[in-house]
Formats: C-alpha cells, structure tokens, sequence
C-alpha cells in the first residue's frame, strides 16, 4: 500500500472515532438508546479497520498515537460545538500538549531497528 493511502485510512479512522466517540456514543446514553448505541458501534468498527489498513504500511506506534491524540482533540472541538462543553484552562494546556506530542511523533520520532 502507498504511504498516501495508508494516510487517508488513518483520517478516516480518526473521522470516524470522532463521529462515534462524540456524537453517537454520548447521545446513547450508556448504550440504553438502540439505535444509537448499534450505529455508534458499527462506526468505531470501520475506524479500527481504518487503522487496521493504515497500519499495513505506518508503524503501529506512529498510527495509533497519531489516531488516539487527534482523535481526542477533534472529541474535544466536537463537545465544544456541538454540546457547548468548554474546557477549562488546565484541559486546554492538556490538549496543546497532545497536539505537540502528535507533532512530534509524527515530524521527530524514529524507528530503531
């Protein structure tokens, strides 16, 4: 698989863990809403076959670090806007410092063989 490809399956992956992990998991209501909690499931499922396929060419530490800080950040912007759930200033340091620790996976991190 091209590096290319093996990117746009890590942003689906992490499209779809924001769309299940903040909206259809959070309107579930702890799985008590059918509808919901099945569409919320099927969607986490297609973001790990997501990462599944991107891990066939980027290393898994590389991929799942990349997916789990984005994904928790774009969460995050989700709550925001969509539920008005503000973080507070220590959350907001918390996720530039994800961010930056993405970025340096990502722009600085090696492999050693």
């Amino acid at each position: 698989m091209k590096s290319l490809t093996a990117y746009m399956f890590l942003v689906a992956g992490i499209s779809f863990g924001i769309i299940a992990n903040g909206y259809f998991l959070k309107i579930s209501e702890g799985f008590t809403k059918f509808l919901p909690s099945i569409l919320g499931v099927i969607i986490i499922l297609l973001a790990y076959f997501s990462l599944a396929r991107a891990m066939q060419t980027i290393p898994v530490g590389f991929t799942y670090a990349t997916y789990g800080g984005l994904t928790t950040i774009g969460v995050t912007l989700f709550g925001l806007l969509r539920f008005n759930q503000i973080p507070n200033f220590y959350a907001t340091i918390g996720i530039i410092f994800i961010l930056i620790g993405v970025v340096m996976v990502n722009y600085f991190g090696k492999l050693s063989n």
